[in-house]
């Protein structure tokens, strides 16, 4: 199983009143850390992009452990916990500077036209990320 790792420094703006960084960011975090891997496979966005695919989220679970504060630096950890040929499912852990989970998630994406958001079959118009995920996968 592949994992990628990307650290990420919290910013002032990313907290909120009570000094922590607010849970909307993780979410953003998270979307870094599926870059990451996807660029350490090989690939980017956006060339799936160009040929009129996306990938939009459809399914997201997310539960907060600790809390990341302003100054600390979180390791985004981020792998593919299950794919078929048309859904992948990443998974994500953020830790603490120490090591402690911050963080743990999931998020499911189908690509899709993006004219018509009809799901489409990964290992047909894609089959070198077909064959890269298969092989990294969990």
């Amino acid at each position: 199983m592949k994992v990628a790792e990307k650290q990420i420094e919290v910013r002032y703006a990313e907290t909120d009143q009570m000094g922590v960084v607010y849970h909307a960011n993780y979410l953003v975090w998270m979307e870094v850390g599926r870059t990451e891997l996807i660029k350490q496979l090989g690939f980017h966005y956006a060339d799936m992009e160009k040929e009129g695919i996306i990938s939009p989220v459809v399914d997201l679970q997310v539960s907060y452990k600790k809390p990341l504060h302003y100054g600390e630096t979180a390791t985004v950890r981020t792998w593919i916990d299950a794919y078929d040929g048309i859904r992948v499912t990443y998974g994500y852990e953020i830790l603490t500077p120490d090591g402690e989970i911050a963080v743990t998630g999931k998020s499911q994406h189908v690509c899709v036209k993006r004219d018509t958001f009809r799901p489409i079959v990964i290992r047909k118009y894609f089959p070198d990320w077909h064959e890269a995920y298969e092989r990294a996968k969990k």
